[in-house]
Order: structure tokens, then sequence, then C-alpha cells
């Protein structure tokens, strides 16, 4: 079995573009590509895919997924198979190995790392609305000139100045020790107790990609030089600095639909640049730009432009990086702002548009930007001024496609009235050097794998086969869109009930006082409990097995306390591929309103749900009542020598019908 690490692995560097882009040619429209259907033959592109969701969906012959769904259907292969495909593309060594109970524990762990996270993000929250944290930690956010909408959306909070607060709190609501320690959140004295790592600061929540807290950093408003200005979360099982940023939660959507990312330095750089309205901004906070986040944003975009403090240390910072989103294979460009300004400072002294018009205007590539920079401290000397042709020849050098590496050369060539054949020469001879120093490393690693493999030579588990089968051998039944319908006849009424569920599951209905689905004690249901709680009141259970799957999975994971977007990612990736084309077919948008002022127009998500979600669970019971009807008629019809039977059968009919009408009733039928 293929390690569950491993998958993660694989899962998060499979970039839907990339992968369906390799089989067809893909055109942006909006936030989204389309083309052609692989699947089926047609002249008009059906073909969606979703960078920010990660998912394809053909609205002609209805096939749907993830980078894995797509190479099992393309390519015809398992599970496991487009597994290991996606492996080699993105060179992924796998080593399988069974999972043991140590693994099992260990996935546990890992879920309870999350949970204290959530926890502690929702405690310092919670005590910035204190006297404390008003007077101290909310005065200095809005001396930073935050709003309160951008301090609730960052989820921003006040570490108090106790020294185990955040401790106490967590043991009485039953965290244990360990996962405070094991979080960084606590640290342990001498004597066995806790303390608070963060106490005295403001907090600054870090997100992963799904919107989970996986780590903090704290700030202390002390002028005192012996109190290190921030404290960070150390590196967890959850949390790997090198391969998060800041904010992307917040930003991949809009990364995607602008087809670029900004990146900058600081917490408040994001915050500041998000506040005035430009949303596809991210943070390296903590450490020097790295291989692994370039390619966290190359998920969402192949174009990025780093904008840096115009300090000696953001010149230094923007000329590291340019190299590393190179060699990805991405563009890069550079905006250095006025000396002593940040994006944080810039964005408070300007309007949005006068950003916007100093990003464009001041955009500059990396041939220009290393010119700039150098030429100056080349001046006259001749050698100095080789070293710089040098020096960006070799970041040519670094970029994978030819054709990109040709276009540089010859812009390079005319900036600096140099012969275009020597720079290629240049960049020839460093790509050989840098192509047998990949090659040594490719060597090695297929050397350990080898070692690897014959130490853990381990068959695919028989639940990775069984998954494998195509529908057919597991269920039989009507088609739609390649799943496997048992019930056709209540099919759509239960589509529409899961589709809430998997969309909208976690959102709280907020009923008027007058609703009927008002509760006198003014507790609130989400929309996951609201249609659970129906279903069970009726001993009601999905007919099509293949929904009712899906439905036991998503509420087995949201009984676990699994935030929404982890679960929806869970069952796009689920091994078992009708469960994973389900989800795909609800959670792809097929219209798109890109008419602002008409989306705007719109009535709210939550005043929709409230209204729709109790008409699709009473719709539903129309249609389980027809079913009913139609099943008493048969008996009827068989029952004409049985006068008796005839009268029962009938005595049930009215009582079904009234209930029928009652419920029509209500929903105005």
């Amino acid at each position: 079995m293929i390690p569950k690490e491993t998958v993660d692995r694989i899962l998060d560097a499979a970039r839907i573009v990339d992968v369906v882009g390799d089989f067809v040619s893909l055109k942006r429209r909006g936030a989204n590509f389309t083309a052609c259907c692989p699947f089926h033959n047609e002249k008009t592109p059906s073909f969606y895919v979703s960078p920010a969701k990660g998912i394809y969906k053909c609205f002609g012959c209805g096939k749907s997924g993830t980078a894995v769904g797509f190479i099992m259907e393309h390519e015809n292969l398992t599970y496991v198979e487009a597994l290991r495909f996606l492996a080699r593309k993105y060179n992924i060594e796998i080593v399988e190995k069974e999972e043991s109970a140590e693994e099992i524990a260990q996935r546990q762990r890992s879920e309870s790392l999350h949970l204290v996270s959530e926890f502690a993000a929702g405690f310092f929250r919670d005590c910035l609305k204190t006297g404390e944290g008003r007077a101290v930690g909310y005065a200095y956010f809005k001396s930073r000139k935050l709003e309160d909408a951008s301090i609730e959306k960052f989820g921003l909070g006040w570490a108090p100045s106790g020294r185990h607060v955040l401790a106490d709190a967590a043991k009485e609501a039953g965290y244990k020790d360990e996962f405070l320690l094991d979080t960084g959140l606590c640290v342990k004295r001498d004597d066995g107790s806790l303390l608070d790592r963060f106490y005295d600061r403001v907090m600054f929540p870090i997100h992963s990609v799904s919107g989970r807290v996986i780590a903090f950093g704290g700030r202390t408003l002390r002028t005192d030089k012996t109190v290190a200005k921030y404290v960070n979360s150390p590196e967890t099982e959850i949390y790997v600095k090198s391969r998060s940023l800041y904010g992307i939660y917040f930003a991949k959507n809009e990364i995607s639909r602008q087809d670029r990312c900004y990146l900058v330095e600081g917490y408040l750089d994001v915050i500041s640049m998000h506040q005035i309205g430009i949303t596809n901004v991210v943070a390296s906070s903590g450490t020097s730009l790295t291989v692994e986040q370039i390619r966290l944003i190359r998920k969402f975009t192949s174009n990025i432009t780093i904008i840096y403090d115009g300090d000696s240390a953001g010149i230094h910072a923007a000329l590291r990086g340019i190299g590393l989103v190179l060699k990805e294979g991405m563009n890069v460009k550079v905006v250095l702002l006025p000396d002593g300004d940040d994006p944080d400072s810039y964005s408070h002294k300007h309007t949005l548009p006068e950003v916007q018009d100093f990003i464009r205007s001041h955009e500059q590539d990396f041939i220009s930007f290393k010119t700039d920079i150098l030429m100056g401290q080349a001046g006259d000397d001749p050698l100095k001024k080789a070293d710089l042709i040098n020096d960006i020849a070799d970041t040519i050098a670094l970029i994978p496609d030819a054709v990109k590496r040709s276009v540089y050369v010859e812009a390079c060539s005319g900036k600096f009235n140099i012969e275009s054949q020597l720079l290629f020469d240049r960049i020839h001879h460093t790509r050989t050097d840098m192509l047998l120093s990949e090659r040594k490393q490719q060597e090695n690693r297929q050397r350990k794998e080898q070692e690897s493999q014959e130490a853990y030579d381990m068959p695919v588990s028989s639940e990775e086969a069984g998954a494998a089968l195509p529908p057919d051998s597991r269920t039989s039944g009507m088609k739609e869109d390649g799943i496997t319908l048992t019930d056709p006849f209540l099919a759509p009424c239960e589509k529409e009930l899961l589709g809430f569920v998997l969309e909208h599951g976690d959102r709280l209905l907020e009923f008027d006082r007058d609703s009927e689905f008002y509760q006198e004690d003014g507790q609130q249901t989400t929309v996951a409990e609201f249609i659970d709680s129906a279903l069970a009141a009726d001993e009601a259970e999905f007919s099509n097995a293949v929904y009712k799957k899906v439905y036991d999975e998503y509420f087995t994971m949201y009984d676990e306390g699994l935030p929404q977007d982890r679960i929806q990612n869970r069952l796009l990736n689920s091994m078992d591929r009708e469960t994973a084309m389900v989800a795909a077919d609800i959670l792809v948008e097929k219209y798109m309103i890109t008419v602002e002022n008409y989306r705007n127009s719109l009535t709210s998500i939550g005043t929709q749900l409230v209204i729709f979600v109790p008409k699709a669970v009473l719709a539903y019971q129309v249609k389980r009542i027809e079913k009913k009807l139609k099943s008493l008629s048969a008996e009827l019809a068989g029952a004409e020598d049985d006068p008796d039977m005839q009268t029962r059968i009938l005595n049930e009919i009215a009582l079904w019908n009234k209930a029928k009408v009652m419920i029509n009733n209500k929903l105005g039928r």
C-alpha cells in the first residue's frame, strides 16, 4: 500500500491544469479553463477545469473528478496506478508498505494536533475582545489601520499576559498536555507544569491551503530590546515553514482568477493589501522563499510578481527569489517600492487604483531588474559588466522551456549589444553542468529507491484493488453521468439534498422567529444537521447506494470535527471512483456569474438556504410518498379477489394522499 503521507504529497503536487494540459489544449476563461472534452466527440467546448477547486467537469458527457480521477479515466488506470503515474510526473519517490497500527495512530494524532491549533485560534480571538485584549491588542491593530472586517477575516487575536492562561483553558476543555506541547503552543517547566509559548502578544494564525490553522506568529508590543519582536510556532508534524505561505487560503481563488500571485514578506503586508482590494497576495513569513512555497503557488498560477521593500535586504531577497521561480518554470516580475515603504505602509498611503498603477508601471522582468541593480555596481568597469552579463545568462539557463530561454537571450543580446551566440554558449555550458549534477542526484535517488523497494516490496492492498474495480462490478442500475443509480425515481431529490450537505453542510440556518423551524431556545442548526435530523425523524435513508455511501462518509468526517473544505477534499480524492465522481459532479459550478453587479444583487446564500433546504426536504418527502403510492397501486391491482385487502390498501392510499396534500400545501403547490 502507498503510505498516506506519500499519497498526500502526490495529491498536493498534482496541479489539475498541468495534468489535464498534458492531454488537451486548455484555454483560460475567467478563473477556469475550457477545452473540447477528451472523453467524447464535440465541436463546442463543454469541458471545464477549475484550478482553485482542483477538479474537472464535462457538461456534455458528465465525466468529472480530480487530477487522479482524470488519469484513471483517460489512461484507463486503477487508483494506485494513477498515483504512480503522477508520482513519476512530479518526481515523487514511492515506497509501498502495509499501514501499521502505529501509522493509523499517527493519522489520528495529526488530526488531534489540528484540533488543538484550532482551539487555540478561537481562544486568541476571544481574548482580543476582553478588557486587556481591547486595550492593548485591538488598539494596536487599529493603530496599524486594520479594519474590524480584516481582523475577523484573518482571525487575529491576543495572547493574554498570564503565563499559563491558554494551557489552563485547553486542559479544562479536555485537550491533552501532549498535544499542547507538540503543537508548540506550550512549553514544559522543570516541575512538569505547562507554560504558554505565546503571551502578551498580538497573534497571527497561519492557515493551510484548506483553511485549517496549523501555526501562529506572535508579535510583542513592548519596546524592550531584550524581548524578541516575533515568536513563531516551531515546526511540527502539521506545520513545515518551507511549505507554508501566509494568506494562501484567502488568496488562492483570486490568484487563479487573476492568473497572478503577488508575493510579499510580512503578515501586515498581506492583510493591508487584502484590505484595499488586492487579494491575490501571500507572504513567505518566517523563512526565505523556498522551492516548496513556489510549487504551492504554481498550483494556482504560473505568474509571480515579487513586491519587496526597496532597501538592500529587499533587493537581496528579490534577487534570490528570481532564480528559484524561474527554475520551476514560472514567470517572474519584480516591483521594488520606494525606499522606506513596504506593502503595508504603501497601501495605507494610496488608493487601490494608485497602488495598481504603481505595480503595473514598475513591474520589471528579471533582466531589467538585475541590470538596473547590478549595473550601478559595475559602473564603467568592463570586467564587472562581463560578470553581470554572465550572471544574467546563468539565470536564463535556469528556465526549463527552450523557447522562453531563446526569447530572453534575444532581449539580453539587444540590451547589452552582444552576440546572442555567446549567450547561448554560456547557457549551454551552465545547463550541461546543471544536468550532470541533477543526473548524479537522480542516480542516488534511484539507488535508494531500489534499496527501499527490496526492503519494502509489498503487494497492493485488497482495499485498493477493490476500489479500482469498475462500478458495474460492484452494483447494478441505471447510469447517469457515469454514476450508477439504483433508484432513478428518487435520485434527483437525493442528489439535491446531498448537494446542500456537501456544499453548505457547516453553514448555520438562521430561521426567523415566525418560522416553524425556529427553536425556542434560540439554538441554531447547521444545514447538515437539519437534513440529517429530518431524515432520521422520517426513519428515511437514501435509496441510491452511491448517494448514501457519500452521505455516510460525509457524516463520519463531520462527526470527527473535520472542517467542510477538508471533507470536500477527501471526498474528491476518494479511492472509490464513484464517490469521487459524485463529489465532483456536485461541487463543480456549471454556471459562473461574471458580472459583479449582478452577483451583488443576488439574495445572500444564507437567505437562500433558509428557504430552499426545508423545501428540498419536503420535496423528498413528497417523492417518497409518490413512490409508496405507486407500490400500493400495484398491490391493489393484484388484490382483485380479496375485498378485505382492497379495503385496507384503499384506506392506506387515502392516508398517504392526505399526507401528500399537506406537504404540497407547505410547498405552495
